[in-house]
């Protein structure tokens, strides 16, 4: 050993030696790092990898020993062989690849050391290469120990600093890689160095002056910089490229892609922390859970695209009303929440500018959305003891702000568990409803006044419950239309009403009603040429009823849909006439067969003079359109009189038949009838 730093120490200029050793760390280091990279990808990537490493060690490896050699002092002068000297540096660089490549393989359990061991071969023939080119103007000789040693060192510590580079899973190993590797490669130099001997002698020839082989070992020390320089660019660029691949990812992982604004699991995380705030300080936060009222009709109006474009104006407008403590997140679809730190009066200002951004008019193309929200605040520790009761607490708001017309935002009272766990049971019970056969059509008589004659039955929905009895469809339907079951629902009620009637004796017609989500669904007229073809109903025989607030979000749309329709054959309905938003415009668009009168009319047409001069001029309208007018909600004598006398051409109502089940009026049909037509004889 001190035979080896006595060798450094007076054969090797000190300022070359320390310049060697710089590039010998520098390159170790850089090397370790670019290895591990590569071990950390596969395929192509991996291959560039491994040529970036090859091609640092290399350079490491070839500037550390030349330069070291151009330090070293013989006493006597010196000169390089050009070939063999570039072929050291190839063998360098193609030597140590095979080895870097070995040492990331998976199917060898040592082969990271396998591998530095082949690198400590590549930097052993490398250096004997050099060496070869080393020309002295002397006799050379060398002493076998201090060969076998440079030999042993090299392949031991390269095998061991490969080896440490594999374990990824412990960063501290980088360093100790490079050390180790920085090892090898001026381990080896210096001990070969110091078995190598020259016996000067004087011999005529060209050898270079110490000057010039100084400057030569400055130049190649820039190159290596350079070279090393590039593999550290290499690094930092792709370490860069993948720290900001993982915030992108991160990005999304809390992001919201639509909305921007963060996802559930944002939420979770900042819940989460504002408990804890709370619980360490004795603060209060206030969940909101914030759904919005007219979404679905959005989307099923006027496409997902105008759907997504008001999701992404009510996010913009609910960020830019933050203040500190304020948080706002999108959970999917139409459901957002907020987190607000209470203080003295700042809830009521911070719902009242969620009220604000909610319910302003989002200008979408050509048409205007309002789409509104309702908000459900429950608050923390009053309401709640944990996050999952507090969230739970909310959700009940809401529902209950969802449900009452009345109001936008609910705060939780204990009393809403009872009641919205109850509409949530008898949702679900729906469904279940639909599979096992509690869901029946009951059917409405429709009279010609004139002739007494009956002109078809309307198939209304009925559901019995088996422990409530009969639930009234104005509890169930909405309901429907807020789990999605409404469409089905109107499937099973169009087929089972078509099957029905179609073995009707006399043919009279089928009246069924139409929801608004069933007219926005694009296969609609689809569906009900199959119905028909499958249950072998004629189309004139279906009657379709459809609300003017069905037709008034999109009338382009609406106005295509109904000539679909009607060249099915089947006849259309305006149901509700005169509670609509502009009943004219809407009968002189579309092609309506029939209008129902609303009964909101006819129950107050014998006491208010307003009542009948509107059922008057309906009918009058009906005539002059050539529109034949039904007058629904008929209960009383004196109501059918006067529609008689006014000229109303069809009637229905409690007074000449309720709604009952198909086979009350096949049994006892004929009764029924008849004591209908003596209600209209005899009024």
């Amino acid at each position: 050993m001190m035979t080896v730093l006595g060798c450094i120490v007076y054969s090797h200029n000190p300022w070359l030696v320390l310049v060697a050793v710089l590039i010998c760390c520098a390159g170790s280091w850089v090397t370790v790092r670019l290895f591990q990279r590569a071990a950390g990808t596969s395929g192509v990537q991996r291959l560039g990898w491994h040529v970036l490493t090859a091609v640092a060690a290399g350079a490491a490896i070839w500037c550390t020993h030349f330069i070291a050699m151009i330090g070293f002092e013989p006493g006597t002068p010196v000169a390089f062989d050009p070939v063999l000297t570039v072929l050291s540096l190839l063998v360098a660089v193609v030597g140590a690849a095979p080895g870097f490549a070995l040492a990331c393989s998976r199917r060898l359990r040592f082969a990271p050391a396998l591998g530095g061991a082949v690198v400590g071969v590549a930097i052993v023939l490398m250096h004997y290469i050099g060496m070869m080119a080393y020309r002295v103007q002397g006799l050379v000789s060398w002493d076998p120990g201090y060969l076998v040693a440079s030999v042993l060192i090299s392949v031991a510590f390269a095998a061991l600093a490969l080896h440490a580079a594999a374990r990824l899973d412990r960063p501290a190993m980088r360093y100790a890689a490079g050390g180790l590797l920085g090892l090898a490669i001026a381990g080896l130099h210096f001990t070969g160095m110091t078995a190598f001997q020259v016996s000067p002698m004087l011999v005529d020839g060209i050898f270079a002056q110490p000057q010039a082989l100084q400057a030569l070992g400055l130049a190649v020390a820039g190159v290596a910089l350079v070279i090393v320089g590039a593999g550290v660019a290499s690094y930092l660029i792709d370490d860069s490229v993948r720290s900001e691949s993982l915030e992108r990812l991160r990005r999304m992982a809390l992001t919201d892609s639509l909305t921007e604004l963060p996802n559930r699991s944002s939420f979770n995380d900042r819940l989460d922390n504002e408990i804890y705030l709370a619980d360490q300080t004795g603060g209060r936060i206030a969940l909101v859970g914030i759904d919005l009222n007219r979404f679905k009709e959005i989307n099923d109006l006027h496409g997902h695209a105008a759907g997504d474009r008001v999701l992404v104006v009510l996010a913009q407008r609910m960020r830019s009303l933050l203040q500190e403590g304020e948080f706002v997140a999108r959970l999917g679809g139409d459901e957002f929440v907020a987190i607000h730190r209470m203080r003295e009066g700042s809830l009521l200002d911070f719902l009242s500018r969620l009220e604000t951004s909610l319910f302003a008019p989002i200008q979408v193309e050509d048409w205007e959305a309002v789409p509104g929200a309702s908000l459900g605040v429950a608050i923390y520790p009053d309401d709640a003891r944990d996050k999952s009761m507090l969230i739970g607490n909310t959700d009940l708001a809401m529902y209950r702000a969802k449900s009452d017309m009345l109001k936008n935002v609910c705060f939780y009272e204990p009393s809403m568990d009872e009641a919205i766990r109850a509409r949530r049971t008898l949702a679900s019970e729906l469904r279940e409803a639909l599979e096992s056969g509690q869901l029946d059509i009951h059917y409405q008589v429709q009279t010609a006044v004139e002739t007494r004659e009956i002109r078809g039955y309307e198939a209304l929905l009925r559901w019995l419950h088996p422990r409530r009895g009969y639930v009234p469809p104005v509890e169930f339907i909405p309901l429907a239309e807020e789990n999605g079951l409404i469409l089905q629902l109107g499937e099973w009620v169009l087929r089972n009403a078509c099957s029905r009637a179609a073995s009707w004796d006399p043919p009279y017609k089928v009246a069924v009603n139409l929801s608004r989500a069933q007219f926005a669904h694009a296969d609609l007229p689809t569906l009900i040429q199959d119905v028909l073809a499958d249950t072998g109903l004629p189309p004139e025989r279906l009657e379709l009823e459809l609300t003017e607030s069905t037709l008034f979000a999109d009338r382009e749309r609406s106005l295509y849909m109904l000539r679909e329709i009607k060249a099915l054959g089947v006849s259309i309905a305006l149901d509700d006439f005169g509670t609509g938003y502009s009943s004219l415009e809407t009968l002189r668009t579309f092609p309506f067969d029939k209008i129902k009168l609303d009964c909101s009319f006819v129950s107050e047409v014998e006491s208010s003079p307003q009542a009948r001069a509107i059922v008057r001029a309906v009918l009058a309208l009906g005539k002059s359109l050539d529109i034949p007018v039904l007058a629904e909600g008929i209960e009383t004598q004196g109501q059918l009189s006067l529609l008689r006398k006014e000229g109303c051409d069809e009637v229905q109502g409690f007074l000449l038949g309720r709604p009952v089940p198909l086979g009350q009026i096949v049994n006892s049909g004929q009764i029924s009838l008849v004591t209908a037509a003596d209600r209209l004889v005899h009024p």
